[in-house]
């Protein structure tokens, strides 16, 4: 038994905040973004936070895309009116732009995986309404190549992270990719539908049927991925699939 174990719950504390004092005195904690020294852990500094933009009601009940004006919390945008996706429900935490961009891209170019932990935090807060009552959560899987590559897929890393900030399961490897896809990112919509349609499956021996999944990625775009993803759950049955992201990239005007 470790002797910590034996210690009362507020020495515990005493200690461990003794521990973390010392180690700030040492490695003060730095900003998420753009590494000036902060107040504590896993945060950002105030000019950082205040130049990101976190997304908050009133939105779409189906994709979470901002209105501009208070509306009735079943209100859909048109998009979503004029073809439903496949999936039932998306939300994001933050809006994809100049200022969030090098965040999400630290994590998945950068080697920068430690900063999972606090993006998963976030999303956990951000999706509670499709986390809560959900019965696993799919991270995006990468193929095979591209994994070796890169060492670590930022999706599993990110539905990890919310899963240890009180989320549902992780079922990491449900989902895979049949096929190795060119990088989206300098396609348009209709391109990146045919790039990915067929690409992902259910892994074999894996049951959906009836349960309730949220899909995890870092961002969404055109939301191509995520349909294709949630194309292949609905047609094994799953009874809800939602979507949740650390950013998603509005049109302007949006």
């Amino acid at each position: 038994m470790q002797l910590s174990a034996t210690l009362p719950p507020r020495l515990r504390r005493a200690i461990r905040q003794a521990g973390r004092a010392v180690v700030d005195g040492v490695l003060p904690p730095r900003c998420l973004a753009c590494s000036a020294i902060v107040d504590q852990p896993d945060a950002l500094c105030a000019p950082c936070w205040t130049a990101m933009s976190f997304f908050a009601p009133p939105w779409c009940a189906v994709c979470g895309l901002p209105f501009p004006y208070p509306v009735g919390e079943a209100a859909v945008c048109a998009a979503c009116a004029g073809a439903p996706p496949s999936w039932d429900r998306a939300r994001a935490v933050l809006r994809y732009d100049r200022h969030s961009r090098p965040l999400v891209l630290s994590l998945k170019h950068g080697d920068r995986t430690h900063l999972a932990g606090a993006l998963g935090r976030w999303m956990r807060r951000a999706g509670g309404e499709i986390l809560d009552g959900a019965d696993l959560i799919l991270p995006v899987p990468l193929h095979w190549t591209r994994l070796f590559a890169r060492r670590y897929n930022q999706a599993a890393l990110l539905a990890h992270a919310i899963r240890a900030a009180g989320g549902p399961p992780v079922a990491p490897d449900w989902l895979v990719r049949r096929r190795r896809t060119p990088s989206q990112g300098r396609l348009g919509a209709l391109a990146r539908a045919r790039n990915v349609r067929g690409a992902f499956a259910l892994r074999r021996g894996c049951s959906v049927r009836g349960k309730r999944l949220v899909i995890i990625d870092d961002v969404l775009t055109t939301g191509a991925t995520a349909e294709e993803c949630a194309r292949v759950l609905r047609r094994e049955g799953a009874a809800f699939v939602g979507v949740l992201t650390v950013a998603r990239a509005l049109r302007a005007g949006s």
